[in-house]
């Protein structure tokens, strides 16, 4: 099993801790991992986008000139396709855009993506953050104790009102629970800082 320092929210190091080798020590399918990432983007668009078609569009209900004697090609509404301000042809309408995926290969995904990060030592375990009070000023001298920089994502064991609120005007900071780990917010983070208690969580959930 591989080991890794454990944090206080001073920077020292209070201990060690193993990590199971089924979340931190998989293997990485990148096919799998792209997969996942685009189902779960594809699944966050609200898809109500809408186009009138011809039939939607007010008015038209007349033909614009007669039917002959004008030299021109014959009308019936001002509603068809071609017109300025008709309906449009095969335009987008409201659709889900959900990608159903088996749950073996998102948790193959998960585990792939923990073990990438572990292996570019951008996962730093901290025993608590232990805010007292909701602080952005106390919250940002943890991270920089930590040495965390860039794209952060912080995983609790559960709801933390302090953290959570406390992170909500960094726009750098994500707070996240254990239960709610995904595969695009572990790629997108520079730093993933897990909270002590997270990883016996993690271990039932996705192991």
């Amino acid at each position: 099993m591989p080991q890794i320092d454990v944090f206080d929210r001073t920077g020292a190091t209070v201990g060690s801790v193993e990590l199971s080798d089924e979340l931190f020590a998989a293997p990485i399918n990148a096919a799998v991992l792209h997969q996942v990432v685009t189902a779960q983007l594809a699944g966050r668009r609200t898809g109500t986008h809408d186009t009138k078609t011809r039939g939607e569009i007010r008015g038209g209900g007349k033909k614009p000139y007669r039917q002959k004697g004008t030299g021109c090609a014959r009308q019936g509404t001002v509603s068809a396709p071609h017109y300025r301000g008709g309906g449009a042809v095969f335009g987008p309408h409201p659709r889900s855009y959900e990608q159903r995926l088996p749950r073996k290969m998102k948790r193959l995904a998960l585990r792939g993506a923990l073990t990438a990060k572990l292996g570019d030592e951008a996962i730093k375990i901290i025993d608590t953050f232990g805010l007292d009070a909701i602080r952005t000023k106390d919250l940002v001298g943890v991270l920089s104790a930590l040495e965390a920089t860039g794209r952060i994502l912080v995983v609790a064991p559960g709801r933390d009102e302090k953290l959570e609120l406390s992170a909500r005007n960094l726009p750098t900071v994500d707070v996240i629970l254990a239960d709610s780990l995904n595969v695009v917010d572990l790629l997108n983070a520079d730093v993933v800082l897990i909270e002590q208690p997270s990883l016996a969580r993690m271990q039932e959930v996705y192991a």
